[in-house]
């Protein structure tokens, strides 16, 4: 899979931008706040996934403008194809192949793309939350259906904990947690066989991607740590049902003591570990970047092994707190595979064998000779 031309009108601070890619490495450099992430941004668009910002569709129309439209054409399935997102908030029209879609979403899984931002770099430093939601987008991408079954358990959840805050007010709708309970541990039960078998997959790619960056001097492990207790011995999705469900059970009284759900996938959380060690609390900003990268890079194998082709990776700000060995495994052992990376300090570039640099300033881009 690979970017062939992006057309922006009025996206950001990128007003009329034509970008002509090439099959390799792309590497966007200019100083901060030029455009180079806006770039990037457009391109994830078209994965049918939110904004890595946490961006609205009001965002993305430049300032004192009224509408903004994106044109993407992208080899992928053996054949050159189109899609245009157009925005005039709060209307928003989708296309792929010339033929209007209902959503944005349902641009997923046809064209893939893995992101990169600093943002990311929580996966590591922050709460199980972030890591939550990134193997959840990255599951999303490589089983479509796998988001309505999060959608649909979030939305129990919700319903479930409104039940147990009116209880002590009315406990006669004690009996109306069997209800939500049969949909909570269908769903947390799918969460939770579908997330364990990603992580043991995502960990043992991640390893082999994590010691090409560290040139094999480090060693990276991802540990699942299920939320509705121990998996230890489960293969089946219905063994991973009834976990959800024994646990939900035994939380009960807990439940109704504290007004939530205290047991299931929402809990969920993924230890990563540098050579043996928690990557949170003893990591290195560089030996914390790469981590992310590993994971990344690994959730970029998942996906083309999906898609029988790979996807395109975007690599935001990735070069800072790494050193020459890792930035020059990024600029040139990524092959057949076509990548976008940012950055501010065209020093970083010296180790780049081949591919195209542009420059960015100002919302508008120029390539380089190199």
């Amino acid at each position: 899979m690979r970017v062939l031309s992006l057309e922006l009108t009025g996206f950001r601070n990128l007003l009329n931008t034509a970008f002509l890619p090439g099959q390799g490495v792309n590497v966007i450099a200019g100083d901060n706040a030029q455009g180079k992430t806006n770039l990037l941004e457009a391109l994830w668009l078209f994965s049918g996934l939110r904004s890595f910002r946490a961006a609205r569709d009001a965002d993305y129309v430049a300032f004192g403008g009224e509408s903004a439209r994106l044109g993407l054409s992208f080899f992928a399935g053996g054949r050159e194809q189109t899609a245009s997102i157009s925005l005039m908030p709060p209307q928003k029209k989708v296309a792929l192949n010339e033929i209007p879609l209902e959503r944005r979403g349902s641009l997923s899984g046809s064209f893939a793309a893995v992101v990169f931002s600093p943002d990311h770099l929580e996966l590591v430093k922050q709460g199980p939350g972030s890591r939550r939601r990134l193997i959840d987008s990255s599951l999303c991408q490589a089983y479509p259906k796998y988001g309505a079954v999060v959608l649909g358990y979030e939305k129990i959840l919700r319903q479930r904990r409104a039940v147990l805050s009116d209880i002590p007010k009315n406990p006669g709708l004690i009996d109306m947690l069997e209800v939500w309970d049969k949909g909570l541990t269908e769903y947390g039960g799918y969460i939770t066989f579908m997330r364990e078998r990603y992580i043991n997959r995502l960990s043992a790619y991640a390893r082999d991607a994590y010691s090409g960056i560290a040139s094999g001097s480090e060693e990276i492990s991802l540990i699942y740590r299920a939320g509705a207790g121990e998996t230890k011995g489960l293969t089946e999705r219905g063994e991973y049902i009834s976990l959800v469900k024994d646990a939900v059970k035994s939380a009960r009284a807990q439940d109704l003591r504290l007004g939530r759900t205290t047991a299931g996938p929402h809990l969920d959380d993924i230890e990563i570990l540098v050579n043996g060690k928690a990557a949170r609390a003893f990591g290195s900003q560089g030996q914390q970047r790469s981590c992310v990268l590993a994971i990344k890079l690994a959730e970029c194998r998942i996906l083309e092994e999906g898609a029988g082709e790979p996807p395109v990776i975007l690599l935001d700000d990735v070069m800072s707190e790494l050193d020459e060995g890792r930035r020059g495994y990024l600029l040139n052992h990524l092959t057949g595979r076509q990548v976008f990376i940012t950055c501010c300090d065209p020093g970083q570039l010296a180790g780049l064998k081949g591919g195209r640099v542009f420059m960015m300033k100002s919302g508008e881009l120029a390539q380089l000779a190199t």
